[in-house]
């Protein structure tokens, strides 16, 4: 697969190869974005004094080290292919000296050899490179034939020792492109997975990668992430990542209408809303959602509002960002709404008031993953779908305080004083017109306000 972007660096005269999943997605047959670049026979300053003529060149760093550049082209038509700029590395040793990811010597070294270089990566099929000379294969580790197998083994034993993240790596390439691990990798995820204590929490949620996406949201917009989460915990991971899930696994509801146990019924929740397109905040929603449940059913408390409690602790302690974590939050407070009163247009106004448009939507989207997991009745679909159609037909219908005829300037000018009776009469003002969006009239608002000063 020869690209412009390849195209271009081989007419700058470095003998490179494109290396790591931008050569297993090709073989595999998958469009992809990112192309890194291996230049051997050069190092760090080797590399930008070959490249510092053709554009700008950055320092590539990894905590504080150099591994690298980024190489921003003079040539217009390739920076549009590659705006975040073109990763180039020389050929490096890397020497563990403690027991995290940060705590690597890392050095440069032009004398290193393209399979020694492939040596340290993670997995077999991540470690294959395509010479832009000549469209050679270097695989030294038969990364193709575990590929066409479908199968996910790690280049040495010490592989997880060197990284822990590798594990969740590893968990997430079986959601995203259907890899089974072979007995080996299971044996070494479970005895490193205690190690992932020492691993930064933006790597595993955050994201510190280009695409702001951490290890764990990627396992979760996956296409099979209930096959990844059970390795997870099956291999001691998913406790390690999020304790919470102690509790969970194996846990028995009493009752017939969710006759898994809770793990299993947290894991097809999720693969649900894989199955159904849901986003990212659904997705990491759905993985929280019941994890209160063992301990409201103590006596505690309702099991959404521990839950969404459960759900901002465990993403600041990921480092989410905020607006996400409380996109969370808010989706595991709202989940468990009942579908037994009337579903109308009411219903529905009143459900965007309480929520807005954009939680009601991701509310819908949760429920559906949700109701699929258990033992339901037809009727409580049917006024899911229902549901789900009026919020889109009311969605115009005035349900926010900015929706409505008047504001607050118009109620103190007919004698209402600022302060939280101002307030306090929009809000009443605002159920008034989603009750009867009719009313939601200038001269009729503003006739209700005098009245309810009398």
């Amino acid at each position: 697969m020869s690209t412009e972007i390849r195209r271009y660096i081989r007419s700058l005269g470095l003998d490179a190869y494109v290396v790591g999943g931008a050569v297993r997605d090709e073989l595999l047959g998958i469009e992809h974005a990112d192309e890194d670049f291996l230049v051997p026979g050069v190092d760090q300053a080797g590399l930008r004094a070959a490249l510092e003529p053709h554009g700008r060149v950055e320092d590539l760093e990894v905590h504080g080290q150099l591994v690298g550049v980024r190489f921003h082209p003079r040539d217009g038509s390739i920076r549009v292919l590659a705006p975040a700029g073109i990763e180039l590395t020389p050929p490096r040793r890397e020497r563990s000296t403690g027991p995290g990811h940060r705590d690597f010597e890392i050095v440069p070294d032009a004398s290193v050899s393209i399979v020694d270089d492939m040596a340290r990566r993670d997995f077999t099929v991540n470690a294959m490179a395509r010479r832009l000379e000549t469209g050679e294969l270097v695989d030294p580790f038969g990364g193709r034939e575990d590929l066409e197998r479908r199968e996910l083994r790690t280049v040495g034993r010490e592989s997880f020792a060197e990284d822990p993240l590798r594990i969740i790596r590893g968990l997430r390439l079986v959601s995203q492109l259907g890899f089974t691990l072979t007995d080996e990798t299971v044996r070494q995820m479970q005895s490193e997975a205690r190690r992932l204590a020492h691993v930064s929490a933006e790597r595993i949620g955050g994201g510190q990668a280009a695409d702001g996406l951490g290890e764990l949201s990627k396992l979760l917009l996956g296409r099979r992430p209930a096959a990844a989460l059970r390795l997870a915990r099956d291999t001691g991971a998913l406790v390690e990542v999020i304790p919470e899930f102690a509790d969970a696994i194996g846990y028995q509801l009493p009752g017939g209408r969710q006759p898994l146990p809770l793990d299993e019924h947290v894991f097809a929740v999720v693969q649900g809303a894989a199955d159904g397109g849901a986003k990212l905040a659904v997705r990491l929603a759905a993985l929280l959602h019941d994890l209160a449940k063992p301990e409201a059913d103590r006596g505690d408390g309702g099991h959404a509002g521990l839950g969404a409690e459960l759900a901002l602790a465990v993403m600041r302690r990921l480092r989410y960002p905020n607006v996400l974590r409380d996109e969370v939050a808010r989706i595991v407070a709202g989940h468990a709404f009942w579908l037994d009163a009337p579903i109308d247009a009411l219903f529905a106004r009143r459900f965007l008031a309480s929520h807005g448009s954009a939680l009601a939507e991701s509310l819908v989207a949760l429920k559906r993953a949700d109701l699929g997991a258990k033992v339901v009745e037809d009727w409580e679909l049917e006024h899911l779908a229902e549901l789900e159609r009026l919020l889109a037909e009311e969605a115009e219908s005035p349900h926010r305080l900015s929706d409505l005829a008047v504001d607050g300037d118009d109620l103190i000018a007919v004698g209402h004083r600022e302060g939280p009776e101002l307030g306090a009469a929009l809000v009443r003002l605002l159920d008034h017109v989603v009750d009867e969006p009719a009313e939601n009239d200038r001269d009729r608002l503003l006739e209700l306000a005098r009245q309810w000063l009398a």
